[in-house]
């Protein structure tokens, strides 16, 4: 007898917002069995991985700090994926965008106006945009597989950035380190709380959430971006434009990686590096998926998600586990969250001849 899924013609609204939450029930219950066959207390592990990081405001704020890209870049994906554009080249447009707004900051100087940080913004948000525009075009005028333009214009990306710090953007003063100088004060985000390296992109994350929910439940264009995604026959039927919404969504995706990375080199960095970021783009994916696409589901996985971060480095300084431990919550986690989606959707019907046996 061989298993095989059949969709269900009616789909549970309950558990499609409930599977998140199983699914993280369950990375924790295999995450305890591979530290038991690794010889260490799960309970210990488990504590230190989620609770010892954010029992204490220092570490609240940490969690915020690595959650802000995380947010931004998923939100911007999440317009992407609704309307069924396989936008994953998040990393690379963040990287555009820290490098647009980081080389504004190198060219200001020390002696950086008012104007810089704004200027900065909006260099960010149009290299990342425009990074975007590259997949859109090829999308919308050779028919290209979004997924493998945006994928490879990453690896471009990053190989950009390490030319301009080991090159002509290098620190004379760096000792020979690959990265540019550090950039003046006046262009850095402001800290929200001394002591801590919360900075002002926090609150700018949760106001995109915010507003990306306002566009996709009371605009006109987060209707016809839902449409477009699970329908797209009808949307054209409905004069509805493929061709207009892949270019919003790839450029509103971009252009907010884009600020993603310039709020990683202008927060908590401060300069250019060869790498600015641990992979939050590619995460972000993982993200907006665990948040259902939704902006506020997307603060809440964000928020998880960042959580495992902090969490790897403190079991690989407590504990002396890897650091790839971070990597292992995050691709069991997308994996039960996948699994969890498909049964879901499906059962799982046994067939052998005439014969027929359902479960789930």
């Amino acid at each position: 007898m061989r298993p095989r899924l059949e969709a269900r013609i009616s789909v549970s609204g309950a558990m499609i917002y409930l599977t998140p939450v199983l699914a993280v029930v369950l990375t924790m219950a295999c995450g305890s069995v591979l530290f038991a066959a690794l010889g260490h207390n799960p309970a210990a592990v488990l504590y230190a991985f989620f609770i010892q990081p954010i029992s204490s405001a220092y570490g609240l704020a940490e969690l915020t700090v690595k959650a802000t890209p995380l947010v931004l870049c998923a939100i911007g994906l999440s317009f992407c994926f609704r309307a069924n554009i396989w936008n994953i080249g998040a990393e690379g447009q963040l990287t555009l965008g820290a490098i647009a707004g980081g080389g504004l900051a190198l060219w200001a100087g020390d002696d950086a106006s008012a104007w810089v940080l704004p200027a900065m913004v909006l260099a960010s948000l149009l290299g990342g945009a425009a990074w975007a525009a590259i997949p859109a075009y090829f999308k919308t005028r050779f028919n290209a597989n979004e997924i493998l333009t945006s994928l490879m214009l990453t690896y471009v990306a990053i190989l950009l950035l390490s030319y301009l710090v080991h090159g002509p953007w290098k620190d004379p003063d760096g000792y020979s380190f690959p990265q540019s100088r550090m950039f003046a004060d006046s262009v850095l985000l402001p800290l929200l709380i001394m002591g801590t390296r919360l900075h002002l992109g926090a609150p700018v994350a949760l106001l995109v959430a915010l507003t990306a929910w306002w566009v996709m439940a009371r605009m006109f264009v987060g209707f016809q971006i839902k449409v477009v995604g699970l329908t797209p026959a009808a949307a054209g039927l409905a004069g509805f434009s493929v061709r207009r919404l892949t270019w919003i969504t790839l450029l509103a995706g971009g252009a907010l990686s884009g600020l993603a990375g310039l709020f990683e080199v202008a927060g908590p960095i401060g300069q250019l590096l060869p790498s600015i970021s641990p992979g939050y783009g590619f995460t972000a994916i993982i993200v907006a998926f665990l948040g259902r696409l939704h902006p506020i589901g997307i603060l809440l996985a964000g928020l998880l998600i960042a959580l495992s971060y902090l969490g790897g480095e403190t079991v690989q300084i407590e504990l002396g586990l890897p650091l790839a431990v971070s990597g292992v919550f995050q691709g069991m986690l997308l994996f039960f969250l996948l699994a969890s989606d498909v049964l879901v959707r499906h059962r799982i019907r046994w067939g052998h001849g005439a014969v027929v046996q359902e479960t789930g």
